[in-house]
């Protein structure tokens, strides 16, 4: 099984670091042991519910403390550093708006405790970046999941925060608030912020992230590219599928190779099993070669997220 990857920044520089943290409840572990390293971008933090995510964005905030271990925010430890929190932004899972307030009040009441010098044009400016302008004077008692989800957002960034910290922010959201987000989201990673962002769900993380972080059970599964994680998996085969000119000679060929644990001719293309990617991805066109086959398209299979996700679950 793939151990987690070792951070890729010094924790002690590093915008978002944790150092052997760990958070407990009486006799309940949320959150075990666990090290990594998070630099500008996006990253996933990935788990089933009950993996410790919401724990572990929480200490990040600063609104927990570990109960070993350290939690920093740019070198310094997450809680209690107020100026810390000039520069981080969490937006909870949970509802966290009183009902009767709209969502411009609800901005600007955040632009308010934030002690920005301009409230007003803080909260418009954080409005209209989620796109919640032709709502924003409706009570969010009234907003749709998705709305809410939008509205938290909005008031989370009043400040114009370096670091975000983000749990489970699809939730609810229709296809276009949906992509409308991943857009502002990826924007603001190609401004150098860092994002960190909780999700149960594979293709939220697979089409945003750059990074990710698996959490199982409390513990920091893997972290680092998910396509290299895949590939650290030495005890799981690799499937591939192939386009070729003659897909039963290169299949004859290939299966006198070492690196190759079967093949299967299947409708439009050739499935094979291998023990190591590098190996089989290059030896393939030197097979096909030898063959005298043209080789059309060669993809792997099983490089998606779900499959590191669901390997390291079951790991």
């Amino acid at each position: 099984m793939a151990e987690p990857s070792r951070p890729p920044f010094d924790p002690s520089t590093a915008p978002l670091a944790a150092v052997h943290a760990a958070r407990w409840y009486g006799n309940v572990v949320a959150v075990n042991d666990v090290t990594f390293a998070v630099g500008p971008g996006v990253t996933g933090l990935l788990g089933p519910n009950g993996a410790g995510k919401s724990t572990l964005l929480n200490m990040l905030a600063g609104l927990l403390a570990p109960s070993s271990g350290a939690v920093l925010v740019e070198g310094q430890p997450a809680r209690e550093h107020p100026a810390i929190y000039r520069h981080v932004a969490l937006a909870p899972e949970r509802d966290a708006a009183y009902g009767f307030l709209t969502g411009r009040e609800f901005a600007l009441l955040s632009a308010r405790l934030a002690r920005l010098p301009d409230p007003e044009a803080a909260a418009r400016r954080a409005i209209a970046l989620v796109d919640m302008e032709e709502a924003a004077d409706r009570p969010i008692a009234g907003y749709s999941k998705g709305m809410r989800q939008r509205v938290k957002l909005g008031a989370a960034l009043v400040h114009d925060p370096r670091i975000l910290l983000l749990d489970e922010p699809f939730n609810g959201m229709d296809p276009r608030q949906r992509l409308h987000m991943m857009t502002l989201l990826d924007g603001m990673a190609r401004e150098g912020r860092v994002i960190l962002f909780s999700s149960h769900i594979l293709e939220e993380v697979e089409r945003l992230a750059q990074q990710v972080l698996v959490m199982v059970a409390g513990r920091l599964a893997a972290a680092g590219d998910y396509r290299a994680i895949r590939r650290l998996m030495t005890d799981r085969p690799h499937t591939f599928t192939l386009r070729t000119s003659d897909d039963r000679a290169i299949a004859a060929r290939l299966l006198t190779e070492d690196a190759v644990l079967g093949v299967q001719i299947a409708n439009g293309g050739l499935d094979v099993r291998a023990a190591d990617y590098g190996s089989f991805t290059r030896l393939v066109a030197r097979v096909a070669a030898s063959a005298g086959v043209s080789l059309y398209e060669l993809r792997p299979t099983d490089e998606t997220l779900e499959s590191v996700f669901s390997y390291l679950v079951a790991g």
